[in-house]
């Protein structure tokens, strides 16, 4: 008769993460992260809780990652522990172990229900350093008008085409340096829409011209408040 799995005792706790990814380390990939943040929950002693079978790995449960490049100031994860630990205690220790630019900037005790149901949209910043604000106020006005903007995307499928002004709930244009920026509210949905996207769309329906490489910055997610025009924080409170 074969050897049974192991079988792991249920969590006792469960937290969940806010973090950022700052500077050059916006181009981890959404892998090359979770291997960095398993090690640095091995470094800090983290009593994580494990999966059962014959390979069981810490039970961490990732959310609405950002695409590689992109920075972010909301990237959420949660993890499930086998003792009682203080919230504070973990996040001093997580951000010590994580390299600079990965930095932990919340940890509270879960509140139930799924994680990913309370990250309905997104917040970002895209700074257009080499666009006049007139230019950008221009094409995000042909783009709000329009009833729909199909963009295409190269998948693993191949290429895909979907309507990128459907998940765009709001969308406003302001000065930044010589150029300008876009503050763009992105609702959660299938596909997933991304800045890039938006971008693109803004091409193609108010016919902007961009020459370098945009910057896009994550400032919020979490749940979308219609009535307000706010996006929720999913640990507590608004962000903005």
């Amino acid at each position: 008769m074969p050897d049974q799995p192991e079988q792991q005792a249920p969590p006792v706790q469960r937290l969940r993460i806010r973090y950022a990814k700052r500077g050059r380390l916006r181009f981890t990939s959404h892998r090359d992260f979770s291997r960095a943040f398993e090690r640095a929950v091995f470094r800090a002693r983290i009593p994580m809780a494990y999966s059962s079978g014959f390979n069981p790995h810490p039970r961490i449960s990732y959310a609405g990652a950002a695409p590689t490049g992109s920075a972010s100031e909301a990237e959420y994860l949660e993890i499930a522990l086998a003792q009682v630990v203080d919230p504070a205690a973990v996040q001093s220790a997580l951000d010590e172990a994580l390299p600079e630019g990965l930095d932990v900037l919340q940890v509270v005790v879960s509140g139930g229900g799924s994680l990913a149901d309370l990250l309905e949209a997104s917040r970002w910043n895209i700074e257009l350093a080499d666009v006049p604000l007139d230019d950008a106020r221009a094409a995000a006005a042909a783009f709000l008008v329009a009833e729909e903007v199909v963009v295409e995307r190269m998948t693993k499928k191949g290429v895909r085409a979907f309507d990128c002004r459907a998940a765009v709930a709001s969308l406003e244009t302001e000065e930044s340096g010589e150029g300008s920026a876009l503050d763009v509210v992105i609702l959660q949905g299938t596909p997933a829409v991304r800045p890039d996207d938006v971008l693109e769309g803004l091409r193609r329906a108010g016919g902007l011209v961009t020459q370098g490489v945009p910057l896009h910055r994550r400032l919020a997610q979490g749940p979308w408040d219609p009535q307000t025009r706010t996006v929720g924080d999913p640990l507590g409170g608004v962000e903005g």
